[in-house]
Formats: C-alpha cells, structure tokens, sequence
C-alpha cells in the first residue's frame, strides 16, 4: 500500500532491503544514486525514502538537501556506515527525519519507518475518517451509519490511496504502478474502469468524491 524510495549505489543493498520491505508489505521502488532518485520521485508518488549517504553523483546529503530546498516534505531515513556524532548531525542539518547506520538491523529499521509514517499522518491505525464515514484498511470495508460495503481488494486500495491525500492528482500511471505493481501486464484503463465502478458506489454519499481531471488523472475531495 504504500511506496517506498530505497536510494544505494550498492545492487545488492537495494535488493536486500527491498525483500525486506516487500515482505513487510510495502510496496518498493530504487535507485541507484541522487540523481536517479530525483527523476523517480519525479514519476511516482513515494510515500518514504531511505537514502544511503555515500553515493557517486549525488550523494544522500546533497539528495535531501535539494528535497528540503524544493519544500517536499517526504519522510526520510538517512543510512550511512558512518556513525560519529558529527556525520548524524550533518545528515539533520540537512533535513533527515531519523538516521541509521550499517549494518542495518531489519527489524529496527521496519519500527523506524512505521513511527516515520505514522508522524507523518499517512499509517494511522490504517483508517480514513471522513465525517461518520470510515475506511478500514484491514478489512477493506467503507461504512457510515449502519450501512458497511465490503469492496473487492483493488477498489479499496484505490480509493484509499486516493482519500489519503485528498486533492492530490494521480494520474493512471501512478495508480497504475501503486495498486498493481509496475510489472502487471494490464494495461492503464483497468484504472478507469475501476474508478467509474467507485463513483457508481458512492454516487449518493455527501462525505467525498472522486474527480477526473483531464489530462492529467483522477483526485479525491473530502466535502466534510
């Protein structure tokens, strides 16, 4: 459900802590250095970040750095084999949530980026309160009043993604990689189809919509 950005130079960390993270339920992208990074989040929504400080072309530092300049408030744990008092200072004055350094501890790195998320508002307790409307992430269900609808697995996690962040635009691409994964082979209208399927269902419900904005994608609005 949701994206994380792992950035190393290294192929083998980037593969090892995207088991880790895939077996931990998230959903994983890469990248091999700062400036590959900066063109992935230019592509896909990433919900966190964990960039290694020593990378060829841009490093970690620099990286956040350049995030924090452009005022993109993406969550980030910062990696680094150095682990003098000085060296996490720099990685905070530059504009890190947390810091850990190597070897990784798997276990200690997972709690780091659950209470990361969830300071940054986008895990808690896996509900959307939206009024007396409630999106219960565990069991895929929206209910208000005495009236629950259980929605198949894709339609809720589309229209969670999308009531996470009201008023941000997705487009078909995005929701496309985020829901089924960057390597389905469905094409991008699936998302159309689904979408149109979730306006149907909640046509009559004065808490939200979902809006297509043209040529770009889709976007939820709270209306309470």
């Amino acid at each position: 459900m949701f994206r994380i950005l792992v950035v190393d130079d290294d192929k083998n960390t980037r593969l090892l802590l995207k088991a880790v993270l895939e077996n931990a339920n998230y959903t994983v992208s890469v990248a091999c250095d700062g400036i590959d990074a900066l063109s992935v989040l230019d592509k896909e929504h990433i919900d966190l970040a964990i960039i290694d400080v020593m990378m060829p072309n841009m490093d970690g530092y620099e990286l956040t750095k350049t995030l924090r300049e452009n005022q993109n408030n993406l969550p980030i744990l910062m990696v680094s084999a150095k682990q003098l008092p000085v060296d996490k200072h720099k990685g905070f004055l530059v504009g890190t949530d947390d810091y850990i350094t190597k070897p990784i501890d798997d276990e200690e790195m997972l709690y780091r980026i659950k209470a990361l998320l969830r300071r940054a508002k986008i895990a808690n307790e896996h509900k959307i309160y939206i009024g007396d409307v409630v999106l219960d992430y565990d069991s895929l269900t929206v209910s208000r009043s005495n009236e629950t609808i259980e929605l198949p697995k894709k339609e809720f996690m589309l229209l969670f993604k999308l009531l996470s962040y009201p008023g941000k635009i997705f487009t078909r691409i995005q929701l496309m990689d985020e829901i089924w994964g960057a390597d389905s082979e469905t094409g991008w209208e699936t998302v159309t189809v689904h979408i149109g399927r979730l306006r149907k269902r909640f046509e009559n419900w004065p808490q939200f919509q979902i809006e297509a904005v043209r040529g770009l994608g889709y976007k939820a609005v709270r209306l309470v």
